[in-house]
């Protein structure tokens, strides 16, 4: 075997172990039992060792000297093992197993304090997660950024300043579009009643199966946070139920849908390698918005949507599809980010980037955190935070480590809403599939463009070669003003 070869083959073993971890976090956010964290937490820190002197392994760096790679994918995948290489080596072995051990605790920490609307119970715990993460960035940042060292994690080649610009140039069209809706005569009515657990998981199903899920190759199950796992075979789901609110696990589900996709829509040669896995989570979430939004909320698949609603809730407080789709993009200041319309959600990032970007500077101290979380939602939202769990607590994310993680929604977002432009010229014929409750052709669309690409190109580059242009928040913000501007009659 050739030195290539010997790197791959050592390759795909570390990407299975990675895949048996990811496993681990899934089970202990569905089914594991609550007396369990510490176990598990162990086992975590445990694995964490095995990848991370896997990851650091000499012969690596010897494999990749002379390493000779055939095709375009085996230069990419040498790329990309090399840079994980450089920054695992950056990092040692004691600090990896011992975020991998303290976020596993910490996330039931957080859970349980969320739970209790106690912050208190939990910001101790952050704060020791904090302090690993700072010199975790510090390794990585090797003289430079702290905060760019972990941002570069979630969205290679990515900077703070680079999304701080981007977020400058779009706050001032998304801010005065919300006044303009906020303060329309004419405010869609808001769904009520109750909708019973049950029902609402059947119908998640069927938005799942009608956005394509593979459920040879997957699942759904309950979370307290929505999220996917897995990747090449195995690709799950999890949702959320609340009975006063259906499009909570509706829209989660297709949201997560979309992530699964992208995994299960790799190109399967890439399995085992550092192509099976989506470029960036950028790349990432711009699959689940589009699924959940462009698609999920558009008008024509709303109309699907009311119809199966009426029926299996035994009819609904709002009278008409056309009423419906109204209802479903209804822009109201509430808390919860996951839950946000789109007008409003990336206004929301933008508090959380600039939090932790904070955090991670030393410029904010995690004992002041709730206070100014309360601030920042009351400046930029004008509603002052009610409790904890819709402030604060309300994200798992710091709990588990992920610095640098949130500003990638938004990058997601202005990456859909240029694959949404592009798409929408390419398959005319989407409205009125989506009025059949068939996203094939969308789907089909983003699998060839995007999806079966995995880590092939870099994420700026796959986004501009599947639309043809550059990338930027435009076609975003014009969609919104557009779509939203229809809505309330602006």
């Amino acid at each position: 075997m050739s030195a290539f070869d010997d790197l791959l083959a050592f390759q795909r073993q570390t990407e299975a172990l990675s895949s048996v971890a990811e496993r681990l976090g899934w089970d202990q956010e569905t089914v594991m039992p609550r007396g369990a964290t510490e176990q598990r937490a162990e086992e975590m820190g445990a694995m964490e060792s095995v990848l991370h002197e896997r990851r650091t392994d000499p012969r690596i760096g010897e494999w990749l000297e002379v390493a000779e790679p055939r095709t375009e994918a085996e230069a990419r995948a040498v790329e990309l093992i090399a840079r994980d290489f450089t920054r695992k080596n950056r990092v040692p072995a004691r600090l990896a197993s011992e975020i991998a051990r303290v976020t596993s605790l910490a996330q039931g920490i957080w859970a349980e304090a969320r739970a209790n609307d106690a912050p208190e119970e939990f910001l101790p715990t952050l704060d020791n997660v904090l302090m690993l993460k700072r010199e975790e960035a510090a390794a990585l940042a090797d003289g430079g950024d702290l905060y760019d060292a972990l941002l570069d994690d979630y969205e290679p080649g990515a900077t703070g300043a680079g999304v701080a610009a981007l977020f400058d140039q779009m706050r001032p069209r998304l801010v005065a579009l919300r006044e303009d809706v906020l303060g329309a005569e004419n405010q869609p009515a808001a769904l009520t009643g109750h909708f019973p657990h049950d029902t609402q998981l059947r119908l998640a199903r069927a938005c799942a199966s009608a956005f394509g899920y593979d459920w040879s190759r997957g699942r759904m199950d309950i979370a307290v946070h929505p999220f996917s796992s897995g990747r090449w075979q195995d690709s799950r789901i999890t949702t959320r139920v609340v009975e006063t609110d259906p499009f909570n696990c509706f829209y989660s589900t297709i949201h997560e849908v979309g992530h699964s996709s992208y995994e299960l829509g790799i190109d399967e040669d890439y399995a085992f390698t550092p192509l099976g896995r989506g470029v960036s989570l950028g790349v990432h979430e711009s699959q689940s918005r589009i699924y959940e939004n462009q698609m999920g909320r558009s008008r024509a698949f709303s109309g699907w949507l009311f119809a199966r609603m009426h029926d299996a809730f035994d009819g609904l407080n709002v009278a008409n599809a056309e009423e419906f789709y109204r209802t479903v993009n209804r822009v109201t200041p509430g808390y919860i980010r996951t839950e946000s319309d789109e007008v409003q959600y990336n206004l929301h990032i933008m508090l959380r980037f600039d939090l932790e970007r904070d955090l991670i500077a030393g410029r904010l101290d995690v004992a002041d955190l709730t206070e100014a979380w309360n601030a920042r939602f009351l400046k930029d939202f004008g509603v002052a935070v009610d409790r904890p769990a819709n402030g604060v607590l309300q994200d798992v994310h710091w709990s588990v480590g992920l610095f640098g993680y949130f500003p990638t929604y938004a990058l997601g977002n202005v990456y859909a809403g240029c694959l949404n432009a592009a798409m929408r010229a390419a398959v005319p014929e989407l409205p009125e599939a989506l009025a059949r409750g068939d996203a094939a052709p969308g789907v089909e669309w983003l699998r060839e463009n995007v999806q079966r690409h995995g880590g092939l190109l870099p994420p700026r580059r796959l986004i501009e070669e599947a639309t043809g242009g550059e990338v930027g928040p435009e076609a975003l913000l014009d969609y919104l003003e557009e779509k939203f501007g229809r809505i309330y009659a602006l």
